[in-house]
């Protein structure tokens, strides 16, 4: 890649056309025939290090002056830059100032470092082009791939949904280990991710580390060094996503033969609160493929957390998808992710807000000491409540909210904040800087699709275009 930087009035001479064999850094000059003056096409390299080739100070700031803050430049790589969604090629076709919008930071809870508060996002990603990429092979090996990483890392999938062309995730981070993993749990948490050749080296390496400490020859900052080469991965979105997408891209390239990025762009990430958020989040994730048209009833789609819950035995695949449900449903009043509080009130609950308007199809069966008791064989979406429009309230919140659920909601995936209206208002004091001064509060009321939640639900973006 190469950038385009305007050439200084007076600039200094050029250097050598290889700067630097270690930086492999070029630098040419040409003459852009739309263009009234030379430019310049640096390649990859911080400015510090230009500045230390001769671009001194002042000519830099000449140079770049068109560009706006150039101290904020000067802080920044060229590929960072890029990255950010400049071209070269936008860049040479500018005669005046380049029409530049610099890629926000993520939106990351102001308590992310905390020892005792966790976070709750919805993530979303897609596949390049949004081709149909993922078929049953895929999906599964996802499904594999995400739950090692949650293994590993401590951090826990509260709901998922994987679809053939993007995936959706409800992902809690942990609060940050008050103290370090002790070294029997730092290698099983290593087993999971590596083969035990790796293991049984860094197992030998905090042996040897543990004997040079008992003997006095060194301190315990040795052993938690050899900890942080794999600590600082646990208990991190960013980390988490990382892991997760990386190593799936790399066996999904490996299997259909093919090199290159597999996402369209990065993943995005919404804030989302506990109690009535993350509820109806993971609703709006497990109605993914009721939306698509692939199911009526969301248990009927395997490669999702309801559908995963509702398939597998109480000691089968479904427990870890029951305990991630319990916790989101239930985060708020203080249930941990234990799957034996899924059965009773809160599958039903989760099903109330899945299926609102259902009918059931229901036969009496023998039940314990011959107790006849009343089955539930069978759920569906009733004909005339799936095709009512979703606006009007008709009965409660709660049924429009569900109601709702069964469209596309531009606030959950784009809102970056979702919460009370005293939730995201907290989020956007802690955050204040990322606003400018004319912003006075950060709580922004749900429309469009997402109108039934407004009041219940603010977001911290005010989206107004509608997704049909």
């Amino acid at each position: 890649m190469w950038l385009c930087v305007p050439e200084p009035v007076s600039p200094p001479p050029l250097p050598a056309i290889v700067l630097d064999a270690k930086w492999k850094v070029l630098v040419g000059a040409v003459q852009d025939r739309s263009l009234s003056r030379p430019y310049q096409y640096i390649s990859d390299k911080p400015a510090a290090e230009w500045i230390k080739h001769g671009f001194d100070d002042k000519a830099w700031k000449s140079g770049l002056a068109p560009f706006g803050n150039t101290i904020e430049f000067r802080l920044l790589s060229v590929r960072q830059w890029l990255g950010c969604g400049c071209c070269h090629r936008n860049w040479c076709r500018t005669t005046s100032k380049p029409n530049f919008t610099m890629r926000r930071a993520r939106w990351l809870a102001p308590w992310k470092d905390s020892v005792e508060r966790p976070v709750i996002y919805h993530c979303i990603t897609r596949v390049v082009e949004r081709r149909q990429a993922f078929g049953q092979e895929e999906k599964e090996q996802f499904r594999t791939f995400m739950r090692m990483c949650e293994n590993f890392s401590g951090c826990r999938v509260l709901a998922y949904c994987l679809m053939s062309n993007h995936l959706h995730l409800l992902l809690e981070v942990p609060p940050l280990e008050a103290e370090t993993l002790s070294d029997k749990e730092l290698l099983q948490r290593l087993r999971v991710l590596y083969d035990e050749a790796v293991v049984a080296e860094v197992a030998r390496e905090l042996a040897e580390a543990r004997q040079k400490v008992k003997t006095g020859q060194a301190d315990e900052s040795l052993v938690k060094a050899i900890h942080a080469r794999y600590t600082y991965r646990m208990c991190d979105l960013g980390q988490f996503m990382k892991t997760l997408l990386v190593r799936f891209t790399r066996w999904f390239n490996t299997k259909h033969d093919r090199t290159g990025a597999l996402w369209e762009s990065r993943y995005k990430s919404v804030l989302v609160e506990d109690g009535l958020a993350a509820r109806t989040m993971a609703a709006y994730i497990d109605l993914n493929p009721v939306r698509a048209g692939l199911v009526t009833d969301p248990a009927d789609y395997r490669w999702s957390s309801y559908g995963e819950a509702m398939g597998g035995g109480a000691k089968g695949n479904g427990k870890k998808a029951r305990a991630g449900l319990v916790r989101a449903l239930m985060a708020h009043k203080g249930y941990q992710a234990d799957a034996r509080h899924w059965a009773g009130n809160v599958s039903k609950q989760y099903r109330m807000i899945l299926l609102g308007e259902v009918e059931e199809k229901v036969k009496e069966v023998a039940g314990e000491a011959g107790k006849p008791e009343v089955k539930v064989t069978g759920k569906r979406l009733k004909k005339d409540a799936a095709a009512a429009p979703t606006a009007p309230l008709e009965a409660s919140r709660e049924v429009a909210i569900s109601k709702m659920l069964r469209t596309r909601v531009r606030h959950f995936s784009d809102g970056e904040v979702i919460g009370s209206r005293e939730f995201v208002d907290g989020v956007f004091h802690a955050c204040r800087e990322r606003f400018g001064a004319n912003r006075k509060s950060g709580a922004r009321k749900l429309r469009g699709n997402a109108a039934p939640a407004a009041g219940a639900l603010w977001s911290v973006r005010d989206l107004t275009k509608r997704i049909e």
